[in-house]
């Protein structure tokens, strides 16, 4: 039976939302949300938080946690937890963002399911429904009939030039790797378009591998913004999850 483990990719700088990590929602840190949500899947075998800051460690800890240190010199969150990676016997490793919030524990089973149902599959990625327009902080995907991504955009993307109202996809960027092609991925230099679009995901496609897409229907945020932080703060005393662990 192949053992799978979440790695939460954490560091403290953030230059639109200072110190987002540690945002206090609802009496607990945003990573600690992150961090328990984790548990509350049947798939991961175990939990861990990736950061080179020792106040996360400390936040994490305090709440029982387990934290690996890694360098501060990674440029993404995919670079620290294929360091991470390194120190934990796994052969699914899950990269949850750290600012992933209200995060759905079955969604994150889901996506896993796709890697443990096919062997054939390296990486996969959540997508859900999305309407907003003009939101570059939102990444978006097309893909192909058979649930494989073809692009991420920071546009809108496909292009409504022609067409109008048109539902467009969104990336939830919860993504099983295969350890040993985390490994290898992480190790290639940036793409071209990975520059231009400052999404580490585009290094894969460019090099001509796969990425399967696993369709939810979600409201939750990654929290980039104090808007969205005001949005999850409102958002979390109802959330089913929260409930359970808070």
């Amino acid at each position: 039976m192949s053992k799978t483990v979440a790695i939460i990719p954490s560091r403290l700088e953030s230059s639109r939302l200072p110190e987002k990590a540690l945002r206090d929602i609802c009496g607990l840190p945003m990573i600690v949300h992150v961090y328990k949500r984790c548990l509350l899947t049947e798939t991961l075998d175990d939990v861990y938080v990736a950061t080179d800051n020792l106040k996360i460690k400390q936040v994490v800890e305090a709440h029982d946690g387990k934290v690996i240190m890694t360098s501060s010199e990674h440029q993404t969150g995919t670079d620290r937890i294929a360091q991470a990676c390194q120190e934990i016997d796994a052969d699914i490793v899950v990269n949850v963002q750290g600012d992933e919030a209200l995060v759905n524990p079955q969604y994150i089973d889901k996506v896993v399911g796709a890697l443990q149902a096919d062997n054939t599959i390296n990486v996969a990625i959540l997508v859900n429904p999305f309407n907003k327009r003009n939101s570059p902080s939102d990444i978006k995907t097309v893909l192909n009939e058979q649930d494989e991504v073809m692009y991420f955009s920071r546009s809108d993307i496909p292009s409504d030039a022609r067409s109008h109202d048109h539902q467009l996809l969104k990336a939830y960027h919860i993504l099983p790797f295969r350890k040993d092609f985390l490994l290898e991925y992480a190790g290639w230099d940036k793409g071209r378009l990975e520059r231009i679009e400052f999404n580490e995901y585009l290094r894969i496609l460019e090099k001509g591998y796969k990425i399967k897409a696993v369709h939810v229907e979600s409201e939750a945020v990654s929290v980039d913004t104090a808007e969205d932080l005001a949005y999850v703060r409102q958002q979390m005393p109802n959330d089913p999850y929260y409930q359970q662990y808070g």
